[in-house]
């Protein structure tokens, strides 16, 4: 009578399998390719995405214990000094003077925040190689078919240049790129990884934009030093970006004059920069309380802040939180930078290059808390989350024993 098979198969269980790789589908291939046509497609895909982790994880249990990491998580000092900017946040809507503006886009900022937590929450212990494989994928694809439309344009999506759709998609081309690099370096293919880097360059050449170029510059220059220099790479990071947003008031002063040598005292940039030394000065008290939420915005349109004011957020984080916020996210921003990749090494370079590009593409003009920024930006994280938790080796002690079992048997007649 022929023996049962041990193996047994559970419905459930290659439910959840599925639904997290359509999951991770969408979120690492599908989405780096349709944000290059799409403007909103990071704000749709993401949700829909975590939404099928949350599922997989109700059904198969694969998720870190929720207590432990949460603990872990809310007496993190990044995450309270987090927590203290959007609670002042909160608090500005008292003095702001646009309370519904600033109502909704403190609502926007909260419900992507809490979308990043049930992401991190409902990652699977263990990430498998073949869906994180999917990773460069989805870049090396988006990255083709930006090139194809940075070529023929208007051809090919005729509403993609009118609505910003491919500056946005080549934006989160520039974040993905580094947990694809940090992933296929930590599987040692490096070649695929400089296939992948050459691919996202050539995406941002074939139609140039200086904040983009730029971002991806900030970014190789952080992964090198990183690369070669570990601790001296992450200390530099968190120190320039922590530096850069406390300090930012005293900015204008220091680089205007570089402005204006460089390209005239009529320049736009000169001009901008002067704007923000007016800012400055003329209100010295609100630097310590801020304007509120959404002034920065808003208040160009009817008057309180000057047209040609820097649309960076460095200028709205000191305009609109004042003092409490900026030194805030800037603490939040350091221990951020020296927390990533402690417990995966292999990853520090890819995670300070993510980090330098954000923090560079954000003080070259997206500004403070634009919706499908908040969301690429939370995409980031959780991929590199993801990566982080595909760093094991799953040892096999059986085959390794019956490997050395064997050479010892073919060594024993020659000794005899």
């Amino acid at each position: 009578m022929p023996r049962a098979s041990t193996q047994t198969i559970d419905p459930a269980l290659d439910a959840a399998a599925l639904l997290r790789r359509v999951g991770f589908f969408g979120l690492f291939v599908v989405l780096p390719v349709l944000a290059q046509v799409a403007r909103r497609a990071a704000v749709i895909l993401a949700p829909i995405a975590v939404v099928l982790l949350l599922i997989a994880g109700g059904i198969d249990r694969r998720q870190r214990p929720m207590a432990p990491a949460m603990r872990r998580l809310l007496t993190a000092p990044a995450f309270l000094a987090g927590a203290l900017v959007i609670l002042w946040s909160a608090l500005s809507l008292a003095w702001t003077p646009f309370l519904g503006p600033a109502g909704e886009r403190l609502a926007n900022l909260v419900g992507t925040i809490a979308l990043g937590l049930v992401a991190y929450l409902v990652l699977p212990d263990r990430m498998r190689s073949a869906n994180l494989y999917l990773l460069p994928l989805g870049v090396t694809a988006g990255a083709i078919v930006a090139i194809v439309l940075g070529i023929f344009g208007a051809r090919m999506a005729p509403g993609a240049e009118e609505d910003g759709a491919l500056d946005r998609g080549l934006i989160l081309l520039i974040l993905l790129l580094w947990p694809a690099l940090a992933w296929l370096r930590s599987r040692r293919r490096d070649r695929e990884a400089l296939v992948v880097a050459l691919l996202v360059a050539a995406a941002l050449t074939v139609q140039p934009d200086a904040t983009q170029i730029a971002a991806l510059a900030v970014g190789a220059v952080a992964y090198a030093i990183t690369s070669v220099r570990p601790k001296r790479g992450v200390a530099l990071t968190a120190l320039v970006s922590a530096i850069l947003l406390a300090a930012a008031p005293i900015l204008p002063f220091l680089a205007r004059p570089v402005a204006s040598a460089l390209f005239g005292p009529l320049s736009p940039a000169a001009l901008s920069l002067k704007s923000w030394q007016r800012v400055v000065t003329s209100e010295p008290v609100r630097l310590v309380t801020g304007h509120g939420l959404e002034t920065a915005l808003r208040g160009r349109l009817v008057g309180l802040v000057p047209v040609n004011a820097p649309t960076t957020a460095l200028f709205e984080f000191w305009y609109e939180l004042g003092i409490v916020g900026a030194f805030a996210a800037a603490f939040a921003l350091y221990a951020a930078v020296r927390r990533a990749g402690r417990d995966a090494p292999a990853l520090v370079p890819g995670a300070m290059a993510c980090f330098a590009s954000a923090f560079a593409i954000a003080c070259l003009g997206i500004g403070l808390t634009t919706v499908w920024w908040l969301a690429t930006l939370a995409i980031a994280v959780m991929i590199f989350i993801a990566v982080e938790r595909g760093q094991f080796r799953t040892s096999r002690p059986k085959v390794a024993r019956l490997r050395r079992l064997r050479e010892d048997g073919a060594a024993g007649p020659i000794a005899g």
